[in-house]
């Protein structure tokens, strides 16, 4: 018999792959970082020997889940300013706070909160836009996450820099840095202008130029309020994917996150172009920013897929929650209640957002010489009761507290709902230190 690190099992095995492959009885092998066998559980226990035995009976197995849109250090900021429209929430409340509170000690603290929280929810991947990058970028590797991270730009000062140029300068440092290879291979470097009214169309055009260079992706806010696409229309003349494409930045590198006030010819630029979009629908819903027509954008041939958004406007990280709010919530918009099936709402959040991510060579589904990141789900609890179609089960009614594994790259981070690569109690302390420091400036007490 061979020898594998893992032997993963469960009475669901689901594959997500291209023939969206469900194995009853499954198991996967797993040696190293790779899987290297995936069949039904007979079969893999002739052929393979393990000290380790992950899932059993009653547990669904599933490649991880993937947000393609957070700013993870902003967990620190949950609650801090909800009940808000979006432009004064951003200038009233969280830029005054990031430029009182950021430093690479709070973003590192910070991260390591959101990463436990999405581990915790079934997330292996994320796809961050934020400041002190390094810092979400060492949080991540301490934890053993998969990660893209985006150095943010934006045209006016910061605590990371006083012009578009000190951010594009830092966002190349930062990517070659922490190019694959160099550092670390869980994280993958790329740059991120902010949006259209925050970013001239001369910073746009050298991140473009950048992320063409590096080889590295380009992450976005696109159309997410009507604010935004009325102050491009006066600024350009244009809505703001037809100003994109006017000046060469949509391709197949660029991350749109919410897309909501889209028409459908700017529908078709992104479709023509193979932007990803990150749907963050819950954000969108709480900021009233509006309904993203998701289903035009699937018909087209848009790939859509799941953001949460930050956690100071969300306010969680929980995909999960987000592909049943997405499924339920676009039946009722739609008027159509087979729009969004379960089958397609778990491909946008496994598969496809590995796509979008340009890592869909490596992780997004379980197949043989793949990367092991893989959840797997308790099934034996009340709400769960009983099982007539597990891909319905997921998205409607499975909740984070389910998860109860979660291996990334083969090395398992969750076991038992417990984190094993850091000290959850040392995390939550420190969040409340930096919640306490910051509740006191925020009642104009400075701590």
């Amino acid at each position: 018999m061979q020898r594998a690190d893992y032997i993963i099992c469960g009475d669901y095995v689901l594959t997500m792959n291209d023939r969206m492959d469900s194995i009853k009885d499954g198991a996967i092998a797993v040696k190293g970082a790779e899987i290297i066998d995936v069949d039904i559980y007979e079969n893999i226990s002739k052929k393979y020997s393990s000290e380790n035995i992950v899932g059993g009976k009653g547990r669904a197995v599933l490649p991880g889940l993937i947000n393609t849109h957070t700013h993870a250090a902003m967990v620190y900021f949950r609650g801090l300013a909800d009940d808000m429209p979006l432009n004064d929430w951003l200038k009233n409340y969280i830029w005054p706070a990031e430029n009182e509170w950021l430093s690479n000690e709070f973003v590192f603290d910070a991260s390591q909160l959101a990463c436990l929280e999405m581990l915790k929810a079934g997330v292996t991947t994320f796809n961050d836009m934020y400041f002190f990058c390094d810092s979400v970028a060492n949080a991540a590797e301490k934890i053993g996450m998969r990660a893209v991270i985006g150095a943010g730009i934006v045209d006016f000062p910061t605590k990371t820099g006083n012009s578009a140029d000190d951010y594009i300068n830092n966002a190349e440092r930062f990517i070659e840095k922490w190019k694959k290879g160099v550092r670390d291979e869980l994280i993958t470097p790329c740059i991120a202008p902010h949006s259209t009214y925050t970013c001239s169309s001369e910073t746009l055009k050298k991140s473009k130029k950048i992320a063409e260079r590096l080889d590295v992706l380009l992450h976005i806010h696109l159309s997410e309020t009507e604010w935004e696409v009325s102050e491009v229309l006066s600024r350009y003349g244009k809505r703001p994917i037809e100003y994109l494409h006017s000046i060469g930045f949509l391709d197949e590198r660029v991350v749109a996150a919410h897309c909501v006030w889209v028409e459908d010819r700017e529908i078709e630029m992104l479709a023509n172009h193979k932007v990803g979009v990150s749907h963050c629908i819950e954000s969108n819903l709480k900021l009233a920013s509006g309904f993203a027509p998701v289903g035009a954008m699937l018909k087209s041939g848009v790939r859509v897929t799941f953001g949460t958004d930050g956690a100071a406007s969300n306010n969680d990280l929980n995909i999960l929650g987000e592909m049943s709010t997405a499924a339920k919530v676009h039946k009722a918009v739609l008027k159509d209640s087979v729009a969004l099936d379960a089958r397609t709402i778990i491909t946008m959040a496994t598969r496809w957002g590995a796509e979008v991510l340009g890592l869909g060579k490596s992780v997004g589904s379980i197949e043989k010489g793949k990367l092991a990141d893989i959840i797997t789900i308790n099934l034996k609890v009340p709400h769960l009761a009983p099982i007539y179609d597990v891909y319905s089960h997921i998205v409607y009614a499975v909740m984070a507290s389910d998860i109860e594994t979660v291996m990334v790259n083969g090395r398992l981070l969750i076991n038992n709902r417990m984190l094993i690569t850091a000290d959850e109690n040392s995390i939550l302390q420190k969040a409340f230190e930096w919640g306490r420091k910051i509740s006191l400036w925020s009642n104009g007490v400075k701590g």
